[in-house]
């Protein structure tokens, strides 16, 4: 059964109206092996399954969920990085998933990524100029070394870092600016597509200001568009403009990130919300909890019909054997709730946390 397709609400900062990039009916199976000589497949690892969404020009889409939910999986097969097993990714008129490596070089300049560790994303074996420099020098990008380390030298400058310290190791720097070296690499080729995963996780809260600040100025100044991978609901409240929740791989709601916080529908979202601390301690004190019990089901073995059902409250305290039977047999869809609210849950009630 296969999703409905989100509704494009246009996002505060879009400029121009339509898709930069469509996901339809988006599918990824990884294979699990036997062990041995014979390394027989013996089932499949249902990482993402069957989701659509459009990432619209100038916008963030924020995509949130618990570790193993496959988010990361689908910021990479956005980029064509892992193959999809069915499904389309539709940029600039071409199926992503059709093309070979031949024919995806040169959709790369506009696709890139940021990963989430900036300690491990950094070759220590090169400069920070000739970590800025090779995507360029790869894509033909200069004519010659003056003309590439002026380049190098101001998009260090673009991002907030000195460029007199281009000639360091990435060991020397600190784990923002690392982060901002990896930033500074990803736009190098000039993208119109930035798949962000996780990119403050790994950061001090302090510092995490600092990079998100930088990303909405390179926003605003380059007009790019943003996949924000995070399991950190604060941080996709204050730089997305829509958000994407998945679940054991399904997308579960999709909201403008305003519309999401007030009246979050899915009982999972609601869960991931009322996690969210507050500043005022009377109102942490009041506020109404929504506590999962437990474990994520295995991605091999996913449970039939609602995958959320074996940790939903709802399907545990308020539904009638009847209604649980739907929950348990049918694969909920997508439903538009208006205003670009669409949540995928048969009993689905909006309620305010925050």
């Amino acid at each position: 059964m296969t999703t409905a397709v989100p509704s494009q609400a246009v996002a505060p900062k879009a400029e121009t109206a339509g898709p930069v990039i469509s996901v339809r009916n988006l599918v990824k199976h990884f294979p699990v092996r036997s062990r041995g000589l014979l390394r027989r497949r013996i089932g499949d690892v249902h990482a993402v399954c069957d989701i659509s969404f459009d990432l619209m020009r100038h916008e963030t889409l924020g995509l949130v969920g618990e570790s193993g939910c496959g988010k990361t999986t689908t910021g990479r097969l956005l980029l064509n990085l892992v193959t999809a097993t069915s499904g389309s990714i539709t940029y600039a008129g071409k199926d992503l998933t059709k093309l070979d490596r031949g024919k995806m070089r040169p959709l790369r300049r506009d696709l890139q990524i940021v990963f989430q560790d900036p300690f491990a994303s950094l070759d220590p074996r090169m400069t920070v100029n000739e970590i800025i420099a090779e995507p360029m020098r790869i894509h033909g990008l200069y004519g010659s070394n003056q003309q590439g380390r002026g380049k190098v030298r101001e998009l260090l400058r673009t991002v907030g870092l000195n460029p007199e310290h281009g000639n360091r190791y990435s060991h020397e720097f600190s784990g923002g600016q690392r982060q901002r070296i990896g930033v500074a690499r990803s736009l190098a080729l000039r993208p119109k597509i930035l798949v962000l995963d996780e990119p403050v996780s790994a950061l001090d809260v302090s510092i995490q200001a600092g990079v998100i600040n930088l990303l909405e100025d390179l926003q605003d100044e380059l007009g790019l568009s943003y996949l924000f991978i995070s399991h950190d609901l604060s941080v996709v409240r204050h730089i997305a403009d829509r958000v994407a929740v998945m679940y054991l791989g399904r997308i579960v709601e999709t909201a403008p990130v305003d519309e999401l916080f007030r009246k979050a529908a899915h009982p999972y979202t609601q869960s991931l919300i009322s996690a969210i601390p507050l500043p005022d301690p009377r109102k942490e004190r009041t506020r109404r909890r929504i506590l999962l019990t437990g474990d994520v089901p295995s991605p091999v073995n996913p449970p039939s019909g609602c995958r959320f059902r074996t940790r939903c409250p709802k399907f545990a305290n308020d539904l009638t054997e009847g209604e649980r039977q739907k929950c348990v047999n049918d694969i909920p869809a997508l439903i538009d709730r208006g205003l670009g609210h669409q949540a995928a849950c048969h009993y689905a009630e909006a309620v305010k946390l925050i």
